[in-house]
């Protein structure tokens, strides 16, 4: 099959090793970051924060977040060029929603008259909230959204990326105290640029199962 979309996702992989030397252009990371704030959720929830790690500052910081488990990944935050925290909020709540309806308001998608009404999707916030608060099911499903927004608009301006699900959420809620409150990250994304020398699964061929196995149309 012939289609800017398909050639996307087939030359997509997860790659293991990046070059160090090369970074995203200042320009790719603006089409990133909008991507990322487009990104589709829940009832336009949005209940989440992207905590882009850059500096080297910032990547000492992560690197110690790999001290007790979950070592294999932590040899891209040095050579990433990029690693994206995706952070959910851990207890969504009516005022946390109360600002996508003022937001709402203001881009003219919402009439002010009808503020009150708009509240009605909340309930299906309160369907997913158990008697402590915690939100964390749902909204955590929201970050895997953005993730996969993130995976295809990266395919399609030729940067490699590796999903990181091996994080210890526990060490980055004491090493991005400040950043983290009140939201917990339990996926991140490596971005970057392969080695070309190093990297074992760039040429390996794609394998997926056969369309019939997993597409069943009724």
């Amino acid at each position: 099959m012939t289609h800017p979309i398909i050639s996307d996702l087939s030359k997509r992989y997860t790659t293991k090793l990046y070059d160090a030397k090369k970074r995203i252009p200042v320009s790719d990371l603006t089409v990133i970051y909008e991507a990322l704030r487009l990104s589709a959720s829940s009832i336009n929830s949005q209940p989440w924060k992207f905590i882009v790690i850059e500096s080297d500052a910032a990547k000492q910081r992560l690197h110690d977040s790999f001290v007790n488990k979950f070592q294999f990944n932590q040899k891209h935050v040095k050579a990433a060029s990029h690693i994206v925290l995706f952070a959910h909020k851990t207890h969504y709540t009516r005022d946390d929603y109360a600002k996508v309806i003022e937001q709402d308001i203001e881009a003219g998608r919402t009439p002010e008259a009808n503020r009150e009404a708009a509240f009605g999707a909340f309930a299906f916030a309160e369907l997913n909230t158990d008697a402590e608060g915690n939100t964390e099911t749902w909204t955590k499903a929201q970050t895997y959204l953005a993730l996969g927004n993130t995976l295809h608009t990266l395919a399609r301006l030729g940067i490699d990326s590796t999903p990181m699900e091996g994080v210890d959420h526990e060490m980055l809620s004491e090493l991005f105290a400040d950043e983290l409150r009140g939201y917990r990250c339990d996926v991140a994304l490596a971005m970057g640029y392969r080695s070309d020398e190093n990297d074992y699964n760039a040429p390996l061929p794609k394998s997926r199962l056969a369309s019939h196995q997993v597409i069943h149309v009724l």
